[in-house]
Parts: structure tokens; sequence; C-alpha cells
């Protein structure tokens, strides 16, 4: 059964050497789908490149919050903090399907300290040593009236004071607990984020390449010769500029691919989740400050679970092989049951992951003190192709690190127009954020062999697209097989025509998270299918 819609057609077309792209991009995570979105919409010609999935690595193992980073503040990083807010704003406009705001309580008590080498704990202990750095609660609240205003005009309420005596939060927590903040931040899908604006890049014109890894590339006098090899071969492509994207293998990406560098210029700072069952029953998530400086989120994630994380851990391996050590586990557990009445034990952990951010080495001492900020450097040679390198960066600030990127190489195109994605949606969320409970609403009533809890899945992750996944159907049966967990052959279409799924993981782990629901013979049976769909037409499958 094929998708209601035909699929658009983003297979490379061949190598034409008459015809170079504007932009070749290495990298199919946030930063690089962002950049070709971007550049694609002001009418450059753009390839992008990704030798596995899309959000494969990083850009799907994130703690998927749209936010500008509380704790930061810390760090003095006002630039950051203030631009990520405004960010926060002007994305949740763009995609109320798969962002929406969120309630964050931080627990206080007096025991909470900082970090010792922050900037401001550094200053709290020559200036008022009796504190012994400790966390003032007026200090917290201040930081937090910082929080805010810093951005400007929000549109998500502010920060108040909770007795957790009386308020719910406070029955999933230890009776010790008794005053709390709560503030706002936005929650994200990260890795449909990063397959939408790979969407919407195709939709513009450009051509996107999963599971086609770069090999090589050379300057040849003032265009870029990039060799690929992906599911058809090897091929070559031309372009005017490149732009190194590639995460935590950027630095591969030059010393190896490119050979333009032989000093590394990313730190691996390995930040590893556990999932749970659900263990409170309200819809806010909790900020956990810990005794050591760190802290961490326990946030509400697909309905019936808990996400805990992150840790924060230099990595000396290879960035795909990030796992979730059992230490980590542990020390996860014990950070979460230091605050929750029921201690939360490694056996209650039901799923795991562990991402890699490639953050640019400041030469700070600790993984958490490194910059969240993204670094852009631009190398050319005089009369020679020019390359961007993108180091670090946050999920928040992915937009406007693709503005920045296009203006710094906008020296290298004539008559370039002007920024152009502030407050334009992605594909399916052509609609205001205060009307998502309408729009599920509507889907149900139009579609009632749904029920609620599906109706609102398939616009939590599709929008206004879902109802081209339903097309004509009156019932289940209508969409093809059922996989289980609501996933129907008509998805799984949608998934392999429209948004480049080519894997079992594609699917249950990055396109939806239903690899938590489904069981082995249900993954079995969606492995056959894709099987068979790879032999009917002849898509690279795995």
């Amino acid at each position: 059964m094929s998708a209601t819609a035909p699929p658009i057609d983003t297979r490379p077309k061949g190598a034409d050497p008459d015809a170079p792209f504007d932009i070749f991009i290495i990298g199919g995570g946030i930063n690089g789908c962002g950049v070709a979105r971007d550049a694609a919409g002001r009418g450059l010609s753009v390839a992008l490149a990704e030798m596995g999935d899309l959000a494969q690595a990083t850009s799907s193992s994130s703690t998927k919050l749209f936010h500008g980073g509380l704790r930061y503040l810390e760090y003095f990083e006002l630039r950051l903090v203030r631009e990520a807010l405004q960010e926060r704003e002007i994305l949740l406009s763009a995609m109320p399907h798969i962002s929406w705001p969120m309630r964050f309580v931080l627990p206080y008590h007096p025991d909470m300290r900082f970090e010792s080498q922050t900037p401001l704990s550094r200053i709290l202990s020559t200036v008022m040593p009796w504190t012994k750095g400790r966390r003032p609660a007026w200090l917290i609240r201040l930081g937090l009236f910082i929080y805010d205003r810093l951005g400007g005009q929000s549109s998500l309420p502010g920060t108040r004071t909770v007795d957790l005596t009386r308020d719910a939060a406070g029955a999933a927590l230890q009776d010790k607990y008794t005053l709390a903040y709560e503030y706002s931040d936005c929650w994200v899908q990260d890795a449909r984020l990063v397959v939408l604006n790979a969407r919407d890049a195709a939709a513009r014109g450009a051509t996107i390449m999963v599971r086609t890894k770069v090999v090589s590339a050379q300057r040849d006098g003032p265009l870029w010769r990039i060799t690929v090899e992906g599911p058809q071969g090897r091929a070559t492509y031309r372009a005017r500029t490149l732009v190194n994207a590639a995460g935590p293998w950027v630095d591969q990406v030059l010393q190896g691919t490119l050979g333009l560098s032989d000093k590394p210029l990313v730190r691996l700072v390995r930040g590893s989740h556990i999932v749970t069952r659900r263990l409170f029953g309200h819809d806010r998530a909790y900020f956990f400050q810990g005794t050591d400086g760190r802290i961490i989120f326990a946030i509400p994630y697909e309905q019936d679970f808990t996400l805990i994380g992150t840790t924060d851990q230099d990595h000396e391996g290879q960035p795909g092989e990030a796992e979730c050590s059992e230490a980590e586990q542990r020390y996860l557990c014990d950070f979460a049951s230091a605050y929750f009445k029921t201690p939360v034990q490694p056996r209650d952990v039901i799923w795991s992951y562990s991402g890699i951010r490639p953050l640019y080495n400041d030469g700070s001492r600790s993984a958490s003190a490194l910059t969240r900020d993204y670094v852009l450097k631009v190398e050319d040679v005089e009369g020679s192709a020019p390359i961007l390198n993108i180091f670090g960066g946050k999920i928040t600030t992915y937009r406007r690190l693709s503005e920045s990127a296009m203006a710094r190489l906008s020296p290298y195109f004539t008559s370039l127009a002007s920024n152009w994605t502030a407050g334009v949606f992605l594909p399916g969320g052509d609609f205001e954020p205060g009307d998502l409970a309408q729009v599920i609403a509507e889907l149900e009533q139009d579609y009632p062999f749904l029920g609620p809890t599906w109706a609102a899945r398939l616009i939590r992750h599709y929008g206004t697209e879902a109802r081209k996944i339903l097309g004509d159907a009156t019932c289940t049966g209508d969409l093809g097989r059922d996989f289980g967990a609501t996933l129907t052959e008509a998805e799984v279409d949608w998934l392999i025509d429209r948004e480049w799924a080519r894997s079992i993981e594609d699917i249950i782990w990055r396109r939806t998270k239903l690899g938590l629901r489904l069981n082995k013979a249900q993954v079995a049976s969606l492995s056959a299918y894709m099987r068979a769909r790879q032999d009917e037409d002849g898509s690279e499958i795995s």
C-alpha cells in the first residue's frame, strides 16, 4: 500500500560537471539539514550527504528541549541564553505539532551547590565565603527572574513559587522538599525536527542523500570535487562551497576526508539518558540540582514513561559507539532517587541512549563547563573554493546558526536573498500553537476509528500531514497492515517514501519512539515488510 501523495523525488540525478552545486553539505544532523533548508530557500542549489540516517547521532540523542539553558547563566553566557530564549519563541510558532510548552519544577533545599568551576561560584566563594558553594534561594529566584526576561517578550508564563506540601508536584518527592520554583521552557521531538527540515529543504530543491558517505573532497580551482559512496555506488559531484556539518565527526572529516587539519578542534562529550515507566502523575517536568553541582531533568515522555538525563562525560571512543554505561545509569538513578520518594533502580530502566556533543574545545577543565555556543570557521585560499566548518551548537539555536552560516558564506554568492526562515512553518505545522487540541479533535472527528490517543500521536508527529497519510480511510483496515502500537502500513510507506526511512531503527527509534511499545514479534513483522518493499521497488532498506 502506498502513501496517498506521490513521494518527493530527492534521489541524486547524477553528477553533472557543467552544473556544480552552490553548496555541498556533509552531515545530516540538525545543523546540516538546517543549513540545507535555509540555503535552498534562498534559491541556491544544495546537496547534502549523510553517511547514515538523518539525525542518527547527536540530533536524536538530546534531552529534547527547546530551552534557553538556565544553568548557562552560571557561566555568564548571556548572549547564548538570550538567543536561545528568542529562538524558543520563533520555533514554537513554526512547529506546533512537534514542539510544545512545558513547565519545569525546580525543588529547592539548602544543600544545593554550584559546580566549583563556574564563574559565578568562584565569585561567590570570594565575596560570600560562608555560603561554601551553596546556592542561596534568593540567587536561584534572581536567576529565574533574569531567565524570564532575558529573551524579551514571551508567550510563556513566568516563574512562580510552589508550595510542595499542597501542590501535586510534591506528591512524588521526598517530604523534605517543601519549596520549589516553577518556570517555562519547551519540549521538541528532536529527530522529527531534523527530518522536517530535510523535507522542507527537498521541497525547495535540495538533493538529500542518506546512507551516502563522503569519501574524499579536494579543491579543484574555484570548485570542490566531492566523491561519495552510497547505495548506488560511487559518484562525484562538484560544488562552489563545502559545509562540514559532520557533528561528532567534524574533526575526522577535516583531518581524514579533507586532509586540512591535524589539530582536534572539538571535545567529544557524552550525554546519556535513561527511560523508565512513568514516575509521577502530572505533565510537568522536574529540574533537579545535585550536591556535585550538576543538574538533571526528569521529564514526562511518550505518555507512559519518564525520561531522565543527562550526564556530561568526556568520550574517548568513536562517536558512533556511544552507549549509556552501567556507571552512568547508576549515577542517574541515584541522582533522581535523592528527590523521588520511591527510589529509581537500574532494574527500572527500560531503555537508555547516549549521544555525543561535539563541543568547541575552549580549554575548559570540565565537560560541563565547555561552551554550548556554536563556532563557525570559514577557510579559503585566494582563488580556491571555501569551506565552512561548524563546531558545537544547541538544537534550540539551529535556525540562528543556519542564518549565521549563510552570512559567513554570503561573500561567495552575488545577490544572496535575505533571511527568511523566522516564522515559516515546517511541514505539517501550518496551524496556530493554541489550536493544537482542536486540530487533534478534528482529526479524530473525521477519522473516528482512530480514537483520541492515536489521533494525538499522529498530529504530534505529522501535524496536518496526518491527513495525507490517512487519505480516504474509513477504518483501520484501509490503512493496510497493523504492525502494533498504532503503526500501520500506510504510515510505514509514508516514512519510507517521504522521510528517507531505510531501517527498523529509523522508524521505531527516530521517526517515532514506538520501539518502546512494540514487541519482538511486531518488530519482526515490520522488518519482513520492509524487506519485501526492498525486493519490490529496489529501495535500499536494511
